[in-house]
């Protein structure tokens, strides 16, 4: 895969395309569906809060008449809203082309969903195991389909919590933080396992947007909110109009390789224009994706009928 100073100026024509963008009201989210629209995709925004979408969605309708918005609500933590997202999306369309399971939260205090899940892997984890596999037959009905999952660098310093998943024994928010993006990173490679062993047209693709200033630190701890916002990010971190180049380019570019992690290409991957990067051992590892698939559907109730477990 060859990259070569990537921005969203080389995103195709994306006309007739749907996409389907979680976490679309902010930050990664945000940016990712001006650009698919600005591109001629149509975007559905699967937002938490619908009347923010709604707003989000004329102010992006009012800098650029004719693009293509559909603003759905979806609460990822809460597995009944993604089943009701994903029941609207079967009634009033026929496929889906892309979709980016961005959205997420950070370093949250020790929160249940209302499945009984620790908050931040049933946000960014569970909820988008359960929507990809409740669209699968609109994605395999797909132009070039593709799901795109967002990790973190963070994930090569984590470790899954099969024994506590919940962080009843111990729980720290960012330990938890990076566990859910480890999940993330898990799923999408493991995804990618099993629709190559079945010879999908579908492809899974990964990408992480570096250090990048999002309101995603907003939900954190105070002492994680000043460690990241008011000291990282005026160091480290890039816009969030940067940060998005290698979710956009998994999405949208012809070169973009399935099961590849897209990252930042500088040093550390914490800024620059998207490059192939390694996702770590774990992630890749075939024993983590069977155990953390098995968990996933027996939370969700969620199953993927059209693909086999990898051998």
């Amino acid at each position: 895969m060859t990259v070569n100073g990537w921005s969203t100026a080389q995103i195709p024509d994306l006309s007739g395309r749907t996409f389907v963008v979680t976490g679309a009201t902010a930050g990664l989210g945000l940016v990712t569906t001006r650009a698919l629209a600005a591109r001629g995709a149509r975007v559905v925004l699967a937002v938490r809060d619908e009347e923010r979408g709604r707003r989000v969605a004329a102010d992006i309708a009012a800098a650029r008449p004719g693009v293509d918005l559909d603003v759905r609500r979806i609460d990822l933590a809460d597995l009944d809203s993604v089943r009701t997202f994903a029941d609207g999306m079967h009634a009033d369309h026929s496929r889906v082309d892309v979709l980016i399971n961005n959205a997420g939260v950070m370093a949250l205090p020790r929160t249940l969903s209302p499945q009984g899940h620790e908050m931040q892997f049933a946000t960014n984890h569970l909820g988008h195991f359960a929507l990809t596999g409740l669209l699968l037959d609109l994605l395999l009905a797909g132009r070039d389909p593709r799901v795109v999952t967002v990790t973190s660098v963070n994930h090569r310093q984590a470790k899954m919590r099969f024994a506590d998943p919940t962080g009843e024994r111990a729980y720290s928010p960012m330990g938890f933080y990076n566990t859910s993006k480890l999940a993330n990173a898990i799923f999408g490679y493991e995804l990618h396992r099993r629709l190559s062993a079945v010879a999908s047209p579908l492809g899974s693709f990964l990408a992480h947007p570096g250090y990048t200033t999002t309101n995603l630190q907003g939900g954190a701890t105070p002492i994680w909110r000043l460690l990241l916002g008011r000291i990282g990010n005026p160091l480290l971190a890039q816009p969030a109009d940067r940060g998005v180049w290698p979710q956009l380019f998994a999405a949208t570019d012809p070169g973009a390789q399935p099961g590849q992690l897209v990252a930042p290409g500088g040093p550390g991957e914490l800024r620059g224009h998207p490059a192939p990067a390694k996702l770590s051992s774990a992630a890749t590892d075939p024993k983590h994706g069977r155990r953390l698939w098995e968990l996933s559907e027996q939370a969700t109730g969620v199953r993927f009928g059209a693909l086999r477990p990898a051998s």
